[in-house]
Formats: structure tokens, C-alpha cells, sequence
């Protein structure tokens, strides 16, 4: 029993590598099933256009379904139109771009593997490439080949040429290493540019990597207490109205948050040096009816690995 408690403490101490591996299984497994079953080269003057889209169409889908899966991002959008200084207080007028600079790092992260991997196949690059018509790339391209190279390289996809095999190989593989090497440079970047970005927002942290850790700690217990608070009460709610109505008498009393404490519960988070707070829940239920000041130094998201809310 004790063994399969310790290795549940590990998965769950793991969640975030187990999730992003995941992740990675399933972008692979996506790229294979669209290779197979999708994708069909026309080795024609159309392979450019068709190989590009399939390449980036779904890195953008998955981008745009990481936005709206991001809780931030509505916690950052709704009711500004009606409230302009929520995304743009006053005295900070550039923690809007600052905080959805954030959420576009860790939404990245889905269409980033989705390139990585279709380029390291090769597949969808080789296709687009070989219908590039531009003069300069295929004379790197075709150099020391015949003129054959020239007229029918939107065919070496589909092995439908007239060249000889060993030159039409020789093609089919030159493009797909092209592929794999930005496939690698984009691997390599992606976590160099990772790495910098969370060793600047460690360096740059007001606080230290214990209370990081309790921080981290308490979101998570809030994250979880919250969802199931919202569940008792919204059963406790609705019982109350049904039994008041089907029993057509006057409901009890039941006391809920006013329109303006969900308002500020609601708000992103914005760290304060001078006040040891740890989310804005806990921000809002310490200050109590205080008005919430629009003028507070912005956390790095980096504080927990993941999000601040």
C-alpha cells in the first residue's frame, strides 16, 4: 500500500513532465495519422501551397485551441469592453501586452511540437518544397543535375519522375534533410529560448524558491478546493429554488458573493512586494471590502512553473 502511494506522490509531482510527454505522444501520433490517411502530394505546380498547409494549418488550429483553452485568456478579455482599464489600468498601461506575451509562451507550446515533429518526418516540407518555383533555390537545388531536375522536381514526391533513381533519391533526400534541420533548429531554439526566459524571470523574482514552492503549493489546493466549492454550492442553490418552488413557498435565505466581489475575484492576478498575498482570491478575502488598487507591481509567471491567477 505505502509503494502505491509513493509512486501516486510521484505522478503527481511529475504531472507537468507526464503532461507535456503526453503532449508529444499525441502530436505524434496526430503527424502519423495525417501523413497516412490526409495527406496526398498532387506532384503538381499546386505541391507549394499544399504541402505549407498542411505544415502550418494544424500548428495554427492547436494555437488557437490553446487560447481558448487558456483561463487566463478569459480571465483577461471578458467584460473589457465594457471596462477598458481591466486590460489597461491606470499607471500600467503595458501589463496588457505583458500578460498576453505570457499566454502565447505556454500556448505555444502545442503548435511548436507539431512543427518540430512534421518537419523532423519530412513529409509535408518535402511536398511543399519540391513545387517551389523560385530560380535561386533550385539552382542550389538542382545543381550538378540534369534538366530534368528543373522541369519535373514537383514530381520527386511521388517518385513519378523521369529521372534516373539515383538522382530522384538523391533529391528526395536532400529535402528531407532540409526538413529535419529546421525540424532540430526549431527543437533547439524552442528550449534555448525556454531556458532564458525562466532563468531571467528566477533571476528577477522577488521572493524565494521555498516560498515558490509553498506558492506553487497553494494554487493548487485553491484550484481544486474552488472547483469543488463551486459544485456544492451551485447543487446546494438549485435545491434550494426547486424545493422553494415545487413546494410553493418562499426559499431560504442563502448568502452569495455580490456582483462585485465575483468582479474582483475574477481579475488576474498582480503580485505586491509589500503584501504577502498569494493569489486574488486571497488577496480579495484579506483586504475585505477595500477597494483593490489597479497600481501593483505584475509577477512573472515563472513564479510557479506554470500560472498565477
Amino acid at each position: 500500500m505505502d509503494g502505491i502511494q509513493t509512486f501516486l506522490k510521484f505522478l503527481m509531482n511529475q504531472k507537468t513532465a507526464i503532461g507535456y510527454s503526453f503532449m508529444a505522444l499525441l502530436t505524434v501520433g496526430s503527424e502519423r495519422l495525417f501523413s497516412f490517411i490526409a495527406f496526398k502530394c498532387p506532384c503538381s505546380n499546386e505541391n507549394f501551397i499544399y504541402g505549407l498547409v498542411f505544415l502550418f494549418a494544424p500548428a495554427w488550429v492547436l494555437l488557437v485551441i490553446g487560447y481558448f483553452m487558456n483561463s487566463r485568456m478569459w480571465k483577461l478579455f471578458t467584460g473589457c469592453c465594457l471596462n477598458p482599464r481591466k486590460i489597461f489600468p491606470k499607471g500600467n498601461s503595458c501589463r496588457f501586452f505583458y500578460v498576453f506575451g505570457q499566454i502565447t509562451l505556454n500556448v505555444l507550446i502545442a503548435p511548436v511540437m507539431w512543427l518540430s515533429v512534421a518537419l523532423l518526418n519530412g513529409t509535408f516540407y518535402e511536398c511543399a518544397m519540391s513545387g517551389l518555383k523560385y530560380p535561386g533555390y533550385l539552382n542550389t537545388l538542382c545543381s550538378n543535375k540534369s534538366i530534368r531536375c528543373w522541369e519535373e522536381l514537383n514530381k520527386v514526391a511521388c517518385g513519378k519522375t523521369t529521372m534516373s533513381s539515383s538522382e530522384s533519391k538523391e533529391l528526395k533526400l536532400t529535402l528531407q534533410a532540409q526538413s529535419q534541420v529546421l525540424g532540430w533548429c526549431i527543437i533547439v531554439t524552442t528550449a534555448l529560448l525556454s531556458l532564458l526566459t525562466t532563468c531571467c524571470a528566477r533571476c528577477q523574482s522577488k521572493i524565494s524558491h521555498l516560498q515558490m514552492k509553498f506558492w506553487r503549493i497553494y494554487i493548487e489546493k485553491e484550484r481544486e478546493q474552488l472547483e469543488q466549492l463551486f459544485q456544492i454550492y451551485a447543487t446546494k442553490l438549485s435545491e434550494r429554488n426547486l424545493t422553494s418552488f415545487f413546494e410553493n413557498k418562499e426559499p431560504d435565505a442563502f448568502p452569495m458573493p455580490t456582483f462585485r466581489a465575483w468582479e474582483d475575484a475574477s481579475q488576474l492576478y498582480s503580485f505586491n512586494s509589500s503584501e504577502q498575498h498569494y493569489s486574488t482570491l486571497h488577496r480579495l478575502v484579506e483586504d475585505g471590502k477595500k477597494d483593490i488598487s489597479e497600481e501593483r507591481e505584475t509577477m512573472l509567471d515563472f513564479v510557479d512553473g506554470q500560472e498565477i491567477v
